[in-house]
């Protein structure tokens, strides 16, 4: 089903290429892609999608944004390129409510917004109620099924028995949040499995860490970790390995960095769950596109997933969506 969604949506804006109004195609029209944060393999593997795009379609990408991912960071960006007055802007929302104001400003200022990965208010756009539903389309992986897809292999990889907790960033992040939701809604379906309390990091990986080898010491009977993100993951790990627990604490990895490949061939991490970065970035320049050039785009476009594991991480088709630095 999401590979039909992705497929659909990509006709849909192919094919608008065809319906421009007379002049459009002449325009060369600037976008402005602000990820969560620049250093991140996950968004720089979104800026290759992006930038391949823009290629595509003869448009001129702006790429800027904060060095960690924080609001306090994040808006001073945004004002920035607002003040460029850019013919769209792509943004990763660092939080789903500190950002509506400050990307109200660009809609007020006649700059389409469309939210990469992350969104604002309820991820759910034109509607005509409240007042964080005027971007114009969502672009991203099913956050809540990567959760539940996550929940799903760590209960097979313990025997469905034990205690397992979330490493996550904190609370307020509409992905992760979400993610989080998938997995604790999929684990209920595993009565042998108890879930402890998430654990915040701050997208600290040594912080993550830290807390690994804190929930093992209350609970040495601790058989699994899912980390919610790409930080919360390689800390789990590295928390795992320094507390002698390799191959008895069970990891679930979101996201998948070159880092990541060493942990699943060593054993440490079990799972990885890779978002097609490259996809978002692409569909997210092709719908501003198709939208700057008086066509209609899809209000949600969704992206899919590989599961990468020890036995398919030298597979090219599988490695492929391990995600560029």
């Amino acid at each position: 089903m999401k590979k039909l969604m992705v497929a659909l949506a990509a006709l849909a804006i192919g094919a608008s290429a065809f319906a421009m109004p007379a002049g459009a195609a002449e325009k060369k029209f600037t976008i402005a892609l602000i990820p969560g944060l620049t250093t991140d393999a996950f968004y720089i593997t979104m800026r290759k999608g992006a930038e391949a795009a823009a290629k595509a379609v003869g448009a001129t990408l702006i790429f800027q944004g904060a060095p960690d991912f924080n609001p306090v960071t994040q808006v001073p960006v945004l004002d920035a390129v607002i003040a460029k007055k850019p013919d769209a802007i792509l943004i990763a929302p660092t939080d789903k409510t500190q950002l509506v104001q400050p990307l109200k400003k660009a809609a007020d200022a006649g700059i389409p917004v469309i939210t990469v990965d992350t969104f604002i208010g309820t991820g759910v756009y034109q509607t005509g109620a409240g007042d964080a539903d005027f971007p114009l389309s969502y672009i991203a992986s099913d956050n809540v099924l990567g959760g539940q897809i996550a929940a799903r292999a760590l209960a097979t990889a313990v025997g469905d028995k034990g205690k397992v907790y979330v490493s996550n960033v904190k609370p307020g992040i509409s992905t992760t949040d979400q993610r989080e939701q998938g997995f604790k809604d999929e684990m209920k379906n595993h009565p042998g499995i108890t879930v402890l309390e998430t654990q915040f990091n701050d997208d600290d990986a040594n912080k993550a860490a830290s807390q690994l080898q804190s929930v093992f010491a209350r609970n040495p009977d601790l058989v699994g970790v899912f980390g919610a993100n790409l930080f919360s993951a390689l800390g789990a790990a590295t928390g795992v390995k320094q507390s002698g627990q390799s191959g008895k604490i069970r990891v679930v990895a979101f996201d998948a960095p070159t880092s990541i490949v060493d942990n699943l061939k060593s054993g440490l991490v079990d799972m990885a769950i890779a978002q097609h970065p490259a996809e978002i970035g692409y569909f997210g320049v092709m719908a501003a596109y198709a939208h700057l050039t008086g066509n209609s785009i899809p209000t949600s476009i969704g992206t899919g997933f590989t599961v990468i594991t020890k036995d398919n991480v030298a597979d090219p088709k599988v490695a492929r969506f391990i995600y560029q630095n």
